[in-house]
C-alpha cells in the first residue's frame, strides 16, 4: 500500500468509526456462548425476546453480555483432558480452554462464593459453584479425539472436566460423574 492510500484509508477510519466497528463485528462468527450476569465487559445488548428465542423460551433475562463465537473460544489457552465418557465407556481426549479464563475474557467476578448457571440448548441446566469450577478443572471443550464437536452431538461446546483426575468423582458409577456437566452448552449466567 502506497502512503496516499494508506493515509486515505486511515483518514476514513478515523472519520468513520462505527463503520470500523461494524467491519470487525461482521468478521465475527455466529455466537456459540453467552456469559450473563456479574460481568465487568460485554459486546452486546439486552435479551430481545423475538431474536434470542431459545434464551426467552428458558427463561433468561439480562441487559448486558459478552459472546464467544468458535474463533474468540479457540485463540484462548487451551487445555486437554482425557476423562472415560459415560456414553461409551471410553477414554477420549477433550480440548478446549478453562471455563475460569472464558469467563475471565468476560470479565466475570469469580471469587470463592460465586455461582455458575451452565445452561444446554435442551434447557438443561446446572448451578456449579465457582471453587469447583476451579478445583476440577473445568474446560469449554472444543474438539473431541481431535475433532470440532458438532451440534446434534456433545457439541458444539460441552463443559467438562476430568472426572478420572478427581478421586471423589472418580469413585463414583460412571453414569453420576458428569451430572454438572452440560454438553450443548450455549449460555453461563455468574452470580454473586
Amino acid at each position: 500500500m502506497n502512503k496516499r492510500q494508506f493515509l486515505g484509508t486511515a483518514a476514513v477510519a478515523g472519520a468513520f468509526p462505527i463503520v470500523a466497528q461494524a467491519a470487525k463485528t461482521a468478521e465475527r462468527g455466529p455466537a456459540l456462548l453467552t456469559v450473563t450476569g456479574a460481568i465487568a465487559r460485554s459486546n452486546r445488548g439486552p435479551l430481545d425476546p423475538a431474536l434470542d428465542q431459545m434464551m426467552h423460551k428458558h427463561q433468561v433475562t439480562f441487559t448486558k453480555a459478552w459472546t464467544f463465537d468458535y474463533a474468540s473460544l479457540i485463540a484462548l489457552p487451551q487445555q486437554t483432558i482425557r476423562p472415560t465418557l459415560e456414553y461409551d465407556g471410553k477414554p477420549h481426549t477433550l480440548r478446549g480452554p478453562l471455563l475460569t479464563d472464558v469467563l475471565a475474557h468476560a470479565g466475570a467476578t469469580l471469587d470463592g462464593k460465586g455461582i455458575l448457571v451452565l445452561r444446554a440448548v435442551d434447557g438443561y441446566n446446572v448451578e456449579l459453584p465457582v471453587a469447583q469450577a476451579r478445583a476440577r478443572r473445568f474446560i469449554v471443550a472444543t474438539h473431541v479425539d481431535g475433532n470440532p464437536m458438532p451440534l446434534g452431538g456433545l457439541g458444539p461446546l460441552w463443559a467438562v472436566y476430568d472426572a478420572d483426575r478427581v478421586p471423589e468423582m472418580a469413585a463414583q458409577p460412571l453414569a453420576q460423574r458428569f451430572t454438572a456437566c452440560p454438553w450443548a452448552l450455549y449460555h453461563v449466567d455468574v452470580k454473586v
